[in-house]
């Protein structure tokens, strides 16, 4: 069972590190926001050619700021391989298993520089946070309004609002390379979790198969394969206070790129149950085979 981290770290480093952080972002943050407000005031069209690469850019020094203080400061030590496909004029579809807000990071350590700057599925509330949500919402990131069970029940009309909501959100990047990154389980790794759902899988959570059908149905063939990362934490789940701290010192990812069938970006995922069926049961053969590689890293 994939376990937290029992590494211990610094809290005077933590300190150090979150205002570190904070000046990065405010600093950045100031030229964010002129960029912001040019981009709404352009046209749509001028602000893309104008407003949005230097958006892209403040965010791309932002993040890589970030990777600079893990692999000098925390001296993070890294275990890729697989990563045999780079170019920032591709389109990359990109999913992973999600255990901790640092997963986010190591996906940037991964891939910045080296296809187009990522952009994750990301919760609707998570727009409202200072400075970081704007920037998400200025980069076109798509987010996702996830409904309850409860709700859907009082709110019938909704079922099915999510996904459509997401297929817009990911018909804008046609117009440009992109790199679209969706964790499938929809929620960080709890043993609680996964002893909820009587998870099938020791290591993972079910995956939602529904964000990436809608991802692959709105960009049809731009996508010339899905990138199936894993991610292991040798010492444990690290906590994002923890890295932080400098408790997070090791990470193994493992790449490897799996064909699409070309007739999955035809149908129509809400209404041809023949074809969720078949994507579903792809999505999860997915995670059987990311299940025993997580199971052969655990036991090294």
């Amino acid at each position: 069972m994939t376990r937290p981290s029992t590494a211990k770290g610094s809290l005077l480093l933590g300190v150090i590190s979150s205002l570190a952080l904070l000046a990065n972002t405010v600093f950045l943050g100031t030229f964010l926001y002129a960029f912001i407000l040019l981009r709404i005031i352009l046209p749509a069209r001028v602000a893309e050619v104008l407003a949005n690469p230097v958006i892209t850019r403040i965010a791309t020094v932002w993040v890589g700021c970030i990777l600079w203080w893990m692999n000098h400061v925390y001296k993070v030590q890294w275990d890729i391989q697989g990563l045999n496909r780079a170019g920032k004029q591709q389109w990359f579809l990109i999913n992973a298993n999600h255990q901790s807000w640092v997963d986010i990071f190591v996906l940037y350590n991964t891939y910045l520089g080296k296809v187009p700057l990522l952009k994750f599925f990301i919760k609707k509330e998570l727009a409202y946070v200072p400075i970081v949500g704007q920037a998400w919402w200025a980069l076109d990131f798509p987010f996702m309004r996830r409904y309850s069970k409860e709700y859907l029940a009082k709110h019938p009309e909704k079922a099915g609002k999510d996904l459509e909501e997401t297929q817009k959100a990911c018909e804008k990047f046609s117009r440009m390379p992109t790199s679209v990154m969706n964790f499938l389980e929809g929620t960080r790794f709890t043993e609680s979790k996964h002893n909820y759902q009587q998870s099938p899988f020791k290591h993972l959570l079910k995956p939602k198969a529904g964000g990436l059908a809608f991802a692959i149905q709105a960009l049809g063939d731009k996508f010339s394969a899905l990138t199936n990362v894993t991610i292991y934490y040798p010492d444990g789940i690290p906590t994002f206070w923890g890295m932080m701290c400098g408790a997070f010192k090791r990470c193994v990812v493992r790449i490897d790129e799996q064909p699409i069938p070309a007739h999955f970006s035809q149908g129509d995922y809400q209404t041809d149950d023949a074809l969720r069926l078949e994507i579903q049961q792809w999505v999860t053969q997915l995670w059987e085979e990311k299940d025993q590689l997580l199971e052969t890293l655990s036991a090294r």
